[in-house]
């Protein structure tokens, strides 16, 4: 059985929006676990009157992204999932979007898959997974590389963000579970789906599943919105912060080959400290 993880913290009206999607799927062999970490906006309360076929846990408000999935995943495994999905509550999935990630996880029943991800508002395709260069610190992006009639099937990337990331629960069980102590927010995704490639888990972007999402919704576009140095020292030392050096320090440390490690550490510095004030393409 397939469990949905959805962390959420506030914003009803985007949870409201996701679980609706979920219930227009093709295929309904699955189960959700919203993990309230703490909400004041009703969500508790519309999420029992509206989608009583959803599993609530509770969290205080300080378990932040990594901490609310890791008790979803917990709870699905107790539960004898056999695959997980992580989904945030700010994306809608189109109808067939579970059907086509299930179906590529019977293809290949050891692979981690995300899915490619379109503008809520334009459906333009807007992210289709990278291949990363641990020595040039840049990344191919495959929509820019693959021709419109290849943009079908798997395509096998450098690591997947966790807003749409389908898990096997052979490799929870053999690689464990989101870093929660060390990436509490940012990074956990990229790290859990790096460390899970080179155990020899292929880890591919799904490019006939596709989720909606809203780029400016983004906590890292919300900080980069309104410059300002209140908001680059969040940038860089917050738990929510998208450069946070100590996050960005202890990644590059566990994923990058340690020949490039001190090269790879400078860059990254360097764009962290120095991009925030740039226009967001520049950074």
């Amino acid at each position: 059985m397939l469990y949905v993880i959805i962390p959420v913290f506030n914003r009803w009206a985007f949870t409201q929006a996701c679980l609706t999607s979920l219930r227009q799927q093709t295929t309904q062999s699955f189960r959700v676990i919203v993990v309230d970490d703490g909400s004041t906006d009703g969500t508790a309360g519309a999420l029992a009157r509206e989608f009583p076929e959803v599993e609530m846990l509770r969290g205080t408000g300080e378990l932040f992204w990594t901490a609310a999935v890791n008790m979803g995943i917990r709870q699905a495994l107790a539960h004898g999932a056999t695959h997980v999905l992580t989904l945030n509550n700010d994306v809608v999935v189109t109808p067939t979007f579970l059907e086509k990630m299930l179906l590529w996880a019977r293809r290949q029943p050891h692979a981690v898959l995300g899915a490619l991800e379109l503008d809520a508002t334009t459906r333009q395709p807007i992210y289709g997974g990278e291949q990363f260069s641990w020595l040039t610190h840049r990344s191919a992006f495959l929509l820019q590389q693959l021709p419109a009639d290849e943009r079908q099937g798997l395509h096998p990337v450098t690591y997947l963000p966790g807003r749409g990331l389908l898990i096997p629960a052979d490799v929870l069980r053999t690689i464990g579970l989101f870093d929660e102590r060390r990436l509490p927010h940012y990074l956990a995704d990229y790290d859990y789906t790096s460390v899970a490639r080179r155990r020899g888990f292929p880890v591919y972007m799904n490019y006939d599943a596709h989720l909606l999402t809203y780029p400016e919704e983004s906590g890292q576009q919300q900080t980069r919105r309104q410059r300002s140095m209140r908001g680059y020292y969040q940038h860089l030392f917050s738990i929510r912060g998208g450069g946070n050096l100590r996050n960005f320090t202890y990644f590059a440390c566990k994923n990058c080959p340690l020949l490039l490690l001190p090269l790879f550490l400078l860059i990254g510095y360097v764009r962290r400290l120095g991009g925030y004030f740039l226009p967001h393409k520049l950074a």
